[in-house]
């Protein structure tokens, strides 16, 4: 246990998210190699292999949405002895669990927006409920999924009605849509980075403007009064904290004029080029390789703390 660890970067998956998984592996890979010995692994299967070895190995998972972000893997990795980076597996489930995740934040003084949610897709007859608790004009997103995916937009009972014939079952989340700007805050060691601010081209901020170059224009630092930069970056914070995160995370909000309202945490945000939480950390002078470093290096640590418990032991 006295060599270095190898950081093994895994990614792939077989979840929607299984593209842009596949570039922050390869993205992260590459910024890490400048600063310690790295391999790359492409996940086909919900499986971790057996060779990742707990005494030579220090796992990156860069796989995002299902088995990746939502505690599975690293549950696997947590029975195997395996350090790894991000949140642990408990931290993991709850934040991809987008209604747990905002009740918690909601008790700790985060300020939320309204909304109804089912754990299998509603009826029609659910529709007045809907708008009575969640109002006239609501975001739909499904409670477990990441990138926006699976997110509409509804204005009118009529839409309404359509979007839920439409939806597959599953668990659905239907919130009430603030109008405002949109933003995100990278957490690094449980400490807020810099505001990024997201403005579309064209409609709203879903899949397609996350992930195409071009149709979407990124403001960071983000040019905003001080009061509520702040409220942001300590609703970042508490986030962080009350969902019990680990090493880094990144926090969506909406804003009116002077009111933050979080969105969601993400514990494994997207690495690729277009992605928000290298923005948030370029705000405080950090390039992409400084910002892997820091995110890969309290694993690492971990992985040595484990190894010197050993010998002491022994």
């Amino acid at each position: 246990m006295d060599e270095a660890p190898m950081v093994l970067v895994l990614s792939g998956g077989l979840s929607n998210e299984r593209e842009v998984s596949l570039i922050s592996g390869a993205e992260m890979a590459k910024a890490l190699s400048v600063h310690f010995p790295v391999e790359q692994h492409i996940l086909n299967a919900h499986s971790l292999p057996e060779w990742i070895d707990s005494d030579r190995y220090v796992v990156f998972p860069a796989l995002h949405g299902e088995f990746g972000e939502d505690g599975v893997l690293q549950e696997m990795l947590e029975v195997r002895g395996i350090h790894y980076s991000g949140s642990d597996s408990a931290s993991s489930a709850l934040c991809m669990d987008k209604v747990a995740s905002k009740a918690l934040v909601e008790k700790a003084g985060v300020r939320t927006s309204r909304d109804v949610h089912f754990t299998s897709c509603p009826s029609l007859n659910e529709l007045d409920r809907i708008i009575a608790e969640a109002g006239p004009s609501i975001v739909i997103k499904p409670t477990n999924q990441g990138s926006s995916c699976g997110v509409s937009f509804v204005d009118s009972r009529d839409a309404l009605s359509r979007a839920v014939e439409a939806l597959h079952d599953g668990p659905w989340m239907f919130e009430e849509r603030i109008y405002g700007r949109e933003f995100s805050v990278g957490v690094l060691a449980g400490k807020a980075l810099g505001v990024v601010e997201i403005v579309p081209r064209d409609g709203s901020y879903d899949y397609k403007h996350k992930y195409t170059p071009g149709t979407t224009d990124y403001i960071f630092p983000a040019k905003i009064d001080l009061s509520l930069e702040q409220e942001m970056k300590r609703f970042a914070e508490i986030s962080f904290r009350v969902c019990a995160c680990r090493d880094f995370a990144r926090v969506d909000l909406m804003a009116t004029e002077n009111e933050a309202y979080f969105l969601e945490i993400n514990t494994i945000p997207g690495l690729t080029p277009t992605s928000l939480l290298p923005k948030s950390a370029r705000c405080h002078g950090m390039d992409f390789t400084a910002l892997a470093q820091l995110m890969v290096e309290p694993a690492i640590q971990r992985f040595y703390s484990r190894a010197s418990s050993v010998k002491a032991f022994l």
